[in-house]
């Protein structure tokens, strides 16, 4: 039977609701502490937990925390703030990228991975098969020694490249999704290497269906979409209010432009909220509450003013996909 694993039980799919599909809750990044940028700290539980609320409070009901082990995860903080708010989580086992693995482990996590000084030194002693154990064992069992099971799994890229290990990290996380049949994400790095990423994970034998992509709206190039849409994946557009990357309206465009061609039903939307400055209630960003106060009403006016059903594309962006993109498929 088919079913969506959160933190605390697997639910049937048609419970998992109103979804943002990539966020960040509480995570203390070791490679980003250790050279003191704060912003990329997300350390207050309390804080977090607020916007959380703010999410809840405006409809919404499942958040996928899609903070890898690499990517300094505080479980447990996470668990306690979906217990408190009634948000169901879905967490996420697996990898981020490479340059993050020169960073040091926690006493923490060497009692979890081994008495290695670094990520990278882990990730270089251990095999494919070690490391995809080591994966299968946060789906089926837990993250991080706690019973928090983890909902996807996750590899990543840097810009432009694939580094061994981060190849190494890929096949691992293609050999997890096999034996557990946890759906798969993809940290792609300002949305570069998609195609590169499917050929090595075609040659582990996935079915791309089972695989989102993340960061597309980084690289807004209808070509690459198409290409990467051919092979079944998902397009995960999550920098929404990101307007650094690209206005808001080039974004707009592009996901229309996709519903027009006929792939309303592979992409997901979320914001990415991994800054105190993205976070409004620690530096007064525009916080989790941002997509669905301000950007869905501007989605739906642009959506029907192009001939479509802006109100139906949210449901499914929102609803329907993330039903089917994070069901294990048993």
């Amino acid at each position: 039977m088919s079913f969506i694993r959160t933190f605390f039980k697997d639910i049937n799919p048609e419970d998992l609701g109103f979804t943002y599909s990539h966020e960040h809750i509480v995570c203390i990044p070791e490679y980003w502490k250790e050279r003191n940028q704060d912003d990329l700290l997300l350390d207050d539980p309390e804080k977090s937990k607020l916007d959380v609320l703010d999410f809840k409070n405006l409809g919404g009901k499942t958040i996928v925390d899609a903070t890898a082990i690499d990517y300094g995860r505080q479980v447990e903080a996470v668990a306690k703030i979906s217990e408190e708010t009634g948000i169901q989580i879905i967490g996420t086992a697996g990898f981020n990228k490479s340059f993050l693995w020169k960073a040091h482990l926690t006493d923490h996590l060497k009692k979890v991975v081994g008495d290695y000084s670094t990520y990278g030194e882990w990730i270089e002693d251990k095999s494919i098969n070690e490391l995809a154990d080591f994966v299968i064992n946060e789906v089926e069992v837990g993250l991080e020694g706690t019973n928090f099971k983890a909902g996807q799994v996750k590899f990543g890229t840097w810009y432009n490249s694939i580094s061994p290990l981060e190849e190494k990290t890929i096949r691992a996380v293609a050999r997890a999704h096999k034996a557990t049949k946890a759906p798969v994400h993809s940290h792609t790095e300002a949305g570069t290497m998609a195609l590169e990423q499917i050929e090595i994970l075609e040659s582990e034998g996935i079915d791309i269906g089972n695989v989102s992509f993340g960061h597309m709206d980084r690289n807004l190039d209808p070509y690459y979409y198409q290409e990467i849409l051919k092979k079944g994946a998902y397009l995960s557009f999550d920098g929404i209010g990101k307007i650094k990357y690209a206005p808001e309206s080039a974004r707009i465009s592009a996901i229309i432009d996709l519903c027009k061609k006929g792939y309303s039903d592979k992409i997901l939307i979320s914001g990415d909220t991994a800054r105190k400055s993205y976070y409004k209630h620690y530096d007064y960003g525009l916080g989790l509450e941002f997509i669905i106060k301000k950007w869905i009403p501007r989605f739906i006016i642009e959506a029907d003013n192009a001939g479509l059903d802006g109100e139906s594309l949210i449901k499914k962006f929102f609803v329907e996909n993330p039903k089917k993109c994070f069901t294990f498929k048993v």
